[in-house]
């Protein structure tokens, strides 16, 4: 009997999951089938905000758009953003439910998946098949009576498993095989076959390899899919700014923006827009004198700002000022707005023990963590330049001197009349609460002209540039899958 819904588990982390839900996402979509995604619980610092003005996985958003659909909270009841190696902020439906050691949260499995059933109910309700996606290694033996995400989900929404597999990191036999065997029979049942994912060279040389895995495990490989360039769908993990860029890679005639690497970095998609643009480097940075090398430096969002605060201070204050003496622009955006101000105040103690922090003191704003958390989506103007994106932030920021950056026209489609982010006199700093400053092309093209590069082509709004990606995604999966099986 054919299943109508379907999970695409893994064999690790960074296997391709979110990729291969977004592929099946946009070719259900477009065979006219009502398809959503879902995930019952992700653990990122890349979130997104929904039409509704409510809190959720960046990934899942991503599933969202390829599935021709506005994302809602219904297909990622259960974020958890770190804030430390032991503690994440949970985000239950939307809404911060409180912050939560591991142990803690452990303890309450049983209440998220009775939420996370109820969200998949609610969902199910409204779309024909739900693609599930699962988190990490579903064969995690230790975790495995308490995993909400994987199998136990898989089995109560009554899905057909697809297990991913990366050959790109070498040993998929070994992944295949291990996963299968570390997996009770029950669950083992489940998994209806493999997609093997990141293949780079002929596949006509890796038959023999599929047949082995199909002989030993009376299962089908579903597809190998081919490495991939010529199209860029949103991460869900930050796996691609975990090693900074080699700077001997460095092409010197070509303008550099350079991001600053703050240890709890969120929201590092707010640079794909910089990065898909030719003639301009977009790198990751840890290191001082790396600054000298960009045209302009990014402080990015952080989910733990004071603690990646106190890291910039000690490692890149001095850096950063002497930066701007030379003439050098800097931008923050979120997070990396508050720490340009001169303090971040966190009397509740949101972010740890309570306290005032000094920040970097190139704006002169001055900064208060307050609950309830500001989730919006955002409709702005910077001067002439109109552009869309989002917030999510705790508390506020007030200007002491100097000027608004952006005027904001509407927060989740209800008109206003605010301002946003401050700039300098000399119009070097500047820094906005907006997520997704760089994906309206007005807003790209002012800034990119603000910091000295004189852009002589036509820029792309993302929204566009994400429809022919998920496009060209869809023309590779079904090329590479054996579609009909799948489904």
């Amino acid at each position: 009997m054919i299943k109508k819904n379907i999970a695409i588990l893994g064999t690790g982390s960074d296997v391709g999951k979110s990729i291969l839900a977004a592929a099946l996402c946009r070719s259900l979509a477009d065979m006219d089938v009502k398809v959503a995604p879902f995930k019952s619980q992700n653990m990122s610092n890349n979130s997104g905000i929904t039409p509704e003005g409510l809190e959720m996985g960046r990934a899942q958003i991503v599933q969202a758009e390829a599935a021709k659909i506005a994302p809602h909270v219904n297909m990622n009841p259960i974020l958890l953003k770190p804030t430390g190696e032991k503690q994440s902020q949970v985000i239950l439906n939307g809404k911060v439910h409180g912050n939560h050691t591991a142990m803690d949260y452990h303890r309450n499995k049983g209440f998220y998946f009775k939420k996370s059933c109820e969200a998949f109910d609610r969902l199910e309700q409204n779309y024909d098949r739900i693609i599930l996606e699962g988190a990490g290694s579903c064969a995690e033996v230790n975790l495995m009576p308490n995993d909400i995400v994987n199998f136990a989900m898989a089995e109560y929404a009554d899905a057909d498993v697809i297990l991913a597999a990366d050959i790109h990191r070498g040993g998929v036999f070994a992944q295949i095989i291990g996963t299968l065997e570390c997996l009770p029979q029950k669950y083992r049942d489940m998994v209806k076959g493999f997609i093997i994912n990141r293949f780079r060279g002929d596949i006509a040389l890796f038959k023999d390899g599929v047949n082995w895995i199909e002989e030993q495990t009376n299962k089908k490989v579903l597809g190998v899919l081919p490495w991939y360039t010529h199209f860029k769908i949103d991460a869900e993990d930050s796996v691609e700014i975990e090693e900074c860029t080699n700077f001997k890679d460095l092409n010197p005639d070509i303008p550099a923006i350079g991001i600053i690497r703050l240890p709890h970095i969120a929201n590092f998609t707010d640079f794909h827009a910089l990065s898909n643009i030719k003639g301009l480097q977009t790198i990751f940075i840890d290191r001082p004198d790396h600054l000298s090398k960009c045209k302009a430096i990014i402080i990015p969002g952080s989910k733990n700002t004071r603690v990646d605060l106190d890291w910039l201070m000690k490692n890149f204050k001095n850096s950063l000022q002497e930066y701007h003496k030379s003439k050098g622009y800097i931008f923050g955006i979120c997070g990396g707005y508050q720490m340009l101000g001169e303090s971040v105040d966190d009397p509740d103690g949101l972010e740890g023990s309570p306290g005032k922090t000094k920040a970097l003191n190139l704006l002169p704003v001055h900064t208060i963590l307050k609950a309830p958390k500001t989730t919006t989506l955002s409709d702005f103007q910077w001067e002439d330049a109109k552009g869309k994106g989002y917030e999510i932030h705790m508390g506020y920021t007030t200007l002491s001197a100097g000027a608004s950056l952006l005027e904001i026209n509407y927060r989740n489609s209800i008109p206003c009349t605010n301002t946003d982010g401050c700039i300098s006199e000399n119009g070097r700093v500047a820094g906005t609460y907006i997520h997704g400053f760089f994906d309206s092309s007005q807003i790209l093209v002012k800034w990119l002209k603000t910091i000295g590069l004189d852009i002589n082509f036509p820029i792309d709004d993302m929204i566009n540039l994400k429809e022919r990606d998920y496009t060209l995604l869809k023309k590779h999966f079904e090329a590479h899958i054996d579609i009909q099986n799948l489904l």
